[in-house]
């Protein structure tokens, strides 16, 4: 068996079941014993884990306990006060992080061709020597190296990668592009590169839904070995088969997907409380032997004080579970909340609204979903009165207050503490039968402890800045509340605190998010984008839109099989079809390359350099391309005879 190989039962569940088969497993990076404080703050302490040939890890904590900190260390972007992290010698690793390493003066296309990939560097070269087919010598020559790599199929799946990721503008530059748009670039140059190790942090920031979906298809049917960071509990139910977590400064590791991290987890926690009470139990019993011991210490009674400290912390260890239970007492909404009359709003040609009108009730819970550019944030921005209409109005009833959770954030002043800003917001919100939560009763609720609430602002992680902005904004106890992709750099504990709230909040809520989990628990039906000024208003959740759209989509591509099969019978001479335009743009192309092709041929022959022994050999060839040219040109001329 080779160094790093090891025969061990590998577990492999569902969220119902489980079955084992042994494998070997191939480690491809090892975590040993590593530490990192900051201060007398201490992240983690003495952490070990490995990441094995095909494994799909995810890696889930708190925000702020120090998940980007060891990602930067397997990286080697960061150092551990100790312990060390081993990468097999010959793995290649990748690193996607939330900051861009990208060059500001190339163009897409360059920035996929700056890697040391051979193949790409190949691709790179033919799609230079396209561009200048005087240069017969060039062309050949990137021509054979393309057939030597076999880069025909690595060039058609690199595009397509790029057109999933909406990057189909090769030429533009990277400095032009949004800032989503260069951390989907990040992730095709990933992707298109194929390393042995990936290790992603958030790859579903700044994507739509569609391209979520795709991705997370890419991945569950690619071998490929994944350790990532994610707060898409949907990718993780459908790619991870691992799930690693550090919690309180310990690592649990579970052989599943989700929703068998959810179910162990429980069992895990209520084990531990379990083990708690007995500690309590014990205390109590302890701690009266200790009000009452002699002072004379004898060596046994010595021990038994040492004991009493460990069952002391043991028994003070109970896990505080920031579950969100409130009757929120918020402003009553009259019968008018908010209605939208036939808006309309375009930028240039691209048109966000056309005429639409909606009328909100009481207690709606929407979720908006579409593609990037399609409008989305725009809408919320209008409808809150950020942006003016072309047309239309927006008539806000008197009783309704607006609680706008934006993706900006907030912007605090160097030298503030966590419990100052939100007590510019607010002191409290006021609950059912005259009770209150306090500023610091909420910011508690969602995981800033006492100590934590007096933190300056600047030590906070990017995590938690989203958490304070979004307690500034609950604070102010709104009943008409619009998040606009709350979920963005939340971790899953934190998600499931902010669901807890929102369900038991009893005012109107709108939400623009691609977390599909988060959306399925909030809300009751759906504004769908379609682009264009289209919005289709669907009662039901994600899941039930999903199902829905698949279902379609069936029915879809019957239809399309039937109208092809009519169009072949009954529009032999009509316009090309989508699929016919592409083959008749790729046979022009085809034609040209064996054409240079049958021209080297000959001209070998002419100049007399066939050796004697190659010459029926070379000959063969040259049929072989002639009898091609003409089987395309054939083909040529029945789609030019439909273009006309």
């Amino acid at each position: 068996m080779n160094s790093g190989e090891k025969q061990i039962k590998n577990h492999c569940f569902t969220s119902k079941d489980y079955f084992c088969k042994k494998i070997t497993l191939v480690n491809y990076l090892s975590v040993e014993n590593i530490s990192k404080s900051f201060g007398e703050r201490t992240l983690f302490e003495n952490i070990s884990f490995g990441i094995n040939k095909d494994q799909k890890i995810a890696f889930i904590a708190k925000n702020g306990s120090g998940k980007t900190c060891i990602m930067k260390i397997i990286n080697g972007e960061d150092e551990p006060d100790s312990g060390q992290v081993v990468l097999r010698k010959e793995i290649k690793m990748a690193f996607l992080s939330q900051d861009h390493n990208l060059q500001d003066e190339l163009t897409i296309e360059e920035s996929i061709f700056a890697s040391d990939n051979e193949t790409l560097k190949v691709i790179e070269q033919y799609e230079k020597a396209l561009e200048h087919p005087e240069d017969e010598e060039a062309y050949q020559k990137a021509f054979d190296k393309m057939d030597q790599l076999n880069a025909w199929d690595f060039e058609t799946q690199y595009k397509q990668i790029l057109f999933k990721l909406k990057l189909e503008d090769f030429k533009l530059k990277v400095k032009n592009l949004s800032g989503g748009q260069k951390k989907r670039l990040s992730l095709a140059i990933i992707l298109i590169n194929r390393p042995d190790l990936l290790i992603l942090d958030e790859p579903t920031n700044h994507l739509d839904l569609e391209m979520i979906e795709w991705l997370e298809s890419y991945f569950a049917k690619e071998n490929i070995t994944l350790f990532m960071v994610t707060h898409d509990r949907f990718f993780l139910e459908r790619v991870c088969n691992e799930i690693i977590e550090l919690d309180n400064g310990k690592l649990y590791q579970y052989k599943g997907n989700y929703s068998y991290y959810l179910e162990k987890k429980e069992e895990r926690i209520a084990s531990e409380n379990a083990s708690v009470d007995k500690a309590q139990n014990l205390f109590v019993k302890e701690l009266e032997w200790m009000r009452r011991q002699p002072k004379a210490r004898t060596t046994k009674s010595k021990s038994r004080q040492d004991d009493f400290y460990i069952i002391k912390e043991k028994a003070q260890n109970r896990r505080r579970e920031n579950k969100v239970e409130l009757e929120i007492n918020m402003e009553r909404m009259g019968s008018k909340i908010i209605e939208l009359h036939k808006i309309s709003k375009k930028f240039k040609d691209h048109v966000i609204l056309d005429n639409f009108s909606f009328d909100f009730q009481r207690g709606e819970r929407i979720g908006i979903i579409g593609k990037n550019g399609t409008g989305k944030s725009t809408f919320l921005n209008l409808l809150t009165g950020t942006l003016p209409l072309d047309s239309g109005k927006v008539i806000k009833g008197d009783t309704i207050k607006i609680g706008y959770y934006t993706q900006s954030g907030i912007n605090p002043k160097p030298g503030q503490k966590v419990i100052d800003i939100i007590k510019e917001y607010g002191e409290y919100i006021p609950l059912a039968k005259g009770k209150i939560i306090s500023a610091g009763q909420l910011l508690e609720r969602f995981l800033f402890d006492r100590k934590k609430q007096h933190d300056y602002v600047e030590k906070l992680s990017g995590g938690e800045l989203k958490r304070l902005y979004l307690c500034t904004v609950l604070i102010q106890n709104p009943n008409f509340l619009i998040l606009d992709e709350p979920t963005n750099d939340l971790d899953i504990v934190t998600l499931n605190v902010l669901e807890s709230f929102l369900l038991d909040y009893p005012g109107c809520l709108l939400v623009v998010s691609h977390d599909r989990y988060f959306m399925d628990k909030i809300v009751d039906h759906l504004f769908v984008f379609r682009g264009d000024g289209e919005i289709e208003d669907f009662p039901g959740n994600y899941s039930d839109f999903r199902a829905y759209e698949d279902s379609a989509d069936v029915a879809q591509k019957e239809e399309n099989k039937a109208e092809k099969k009519d169009w072949k019978q009954n529009n032999p001479t009509g316009n090309l079809s989508f699929n016919e335009q592409k083959e008749y743009q790729k046979i022009e192309k085809e034609i040209k390359e064996l054409e240079i092709q049958k021209a080297n041929i000959e001209q070998l022959f002419s100049d007399g350099k066939v050796a004697d022994e190659d010459i029926e050999q070379k000959a063969k060839e040259l049929e072989a391309i002639i009898q091609k040219i003409e089987a395309k040109e054939e083909r040529w001329f029945e789609l030019s005879a439909k273009i006309e």
